[in-house]
């Protein structure tokens, strides 16, 4: 466990690996169930409508929408919000769906050579001759 600085509200906490303390967590997901409600119930709202109704910071709101949680039907995020690789706008993630294809493809292919993987089938009887269990039974 390491002792680090929360991304949020840079107060010091232990962390298993994650960059967010528990306090600020908890915070986050309280917002998104607010924000997810309120698009749910208005679902051409812009992002600066959903924060002034909502109270929830553009910030937090932006930053649900890069992990994906959130997905906004009206792509205006300012510019704020673009693919990494192309920078066409988006409206929810990092990529759009062509990079996300593209890198798909590209992991793809060199996970597995570009060719599809052959696995031998091993006769079950043989198998099954061949393994045994075997049980220690301990007397007190």
């Amino acid at each position: 466990m390491n002792i680090i600085q929360c991304k949020i509200c840079h107060k010091p906490f232990q962390s298993l690996g994650g960059t967010t303390c528990a306090d600020c967590l908890t915070k986050i997901d309280k917002d998104f169930m607010t924000v997810r409600d309120y698009i749910y119930e208005n679902p051409n709202s812009h992002m600066e409508k959903v924060s002034e109704e909502t109270g929830v910071e553009k910030a937090v709101i932006l930053h649900l929408l890069k992990e994906g949680r959130l997905k906004l039907d009206t792509p205006d995020t300012e510019g704020l919000l673009v693919c990494y690789i192309c920078k066409k706008p988006v409206s929810s993630g990092r990529m759009c769906d062509e990079c996300k294809g593209k890198v798909a493809s590209t992991m793809n292919k060199s996970v597995g050579g570009g060719k599809p993987q052959v696995t031998e089938k091993k006769d079950l009887k043989a198998s099954k001759h061949n393994a045994k269990m075997h049980t220690e039974v301990k007397k007190r």
